[in-house]
């Protein structure tokens, strides 16, 4: 299988191109610093692009593709954030144009705040409300954006929503996934990428947001803040 990965040198963009190539799969990994991506392979090719350019995304994705994944992301900002909106605005006109159809996009669960039954008082009353008024503003809102700007296409798609992502050195065998909301607080890189992947070829998620939680190996909330806030594990 053609896979095309827009944002592949993030972490969960890395996680998810090196699986793919397991796999066996061709993949065109598209970052804006090839010099930077730290993966080679006989059926890799590391594409420079920039998605807010249309002319690039055209032309990335002139080459046959079976499937576009996007692992599109920015740290917390702020300013107005339009990456994931104006990024997958360039990436669904060019797969019209080029006749491809399935197309798979990381968001957040936060687009859709719910309760979080492992989070407790702590994350459902305070860090969850603080960070999507404040830090998360921008960035969640310019998620929901992309969103719509996804249904509105004719194109095969599915959104999957992250939890607070962490790093894991395997795909758990029990990470979780539906399409309402999941009582889970974290998402391991390893299993969205793993997800992402699986989506590539399973149709039945099209045309809907998904959502997908991790339990094995995940953080506390204790550790996240001390984190955060002391740099320290």
């Amino acid at each position: 299988m053609n896979i095309t990965v827009f944002g592949a040198n993030g972490l969960t963009g890395r996680q998810l191109v090196g699986q793919a190539l397991d796999a066996g799969h061709d993949v065109v990994a598209v970052t804006r610093r090839p010099a930077e991506f730290p993966i080679s392979h006989d059926k890799l090719t590391i594409t420079e692009a920039d998605v807010h350019d249309e002319l690039a995304v055209v032309r990335v994705l002139e080459s046959a593709s079976d499937a576009v994944l996007s692992t599109l992301g920015v740290p917390f900002d702020r300013k107005p954030i339009d990456i994931y909106s104006d990024g997958i605005t360039k990436i669904t006109n060019a797969m019209t144009r080029h006749g491809i159809k399935r197309i798979v996009a990381v968001s957040s669960t936060a687009v859709e705040p719910h309760r979080h039954a492992e989070g407790g008082f702590l994350l459902n009353r305070i860090m969850q409300p603080l960070v999507s008024k404040t830090i998360g503003k921008s960035t969640y809102a310019d998620m929901r954006a992309m969103e719509a700007i996804l249904r509105e296409t004719n194109l095969a798609w599915t959104v999957i929503r992250s939890a607070g992502l962490f790093d894991a050195d395997h795909v758990s065998t029990t990470y979780k996934v539906s399409d309402g909301p999941l009582d889970g607080v974290f998402t391991s890189r390893a299993d969205l990428a793993a997800l992402l992947l699986a989506q590539a070829t399973d149709t039945s998620h099209v045309g809907k947001a998904i959502e997908i939680t991790t339990s094995e190996g995940a953080p506390t909330l204790l550790q996240i803040i001390r984190r955060e806030a002391f740099g320290r594990d």
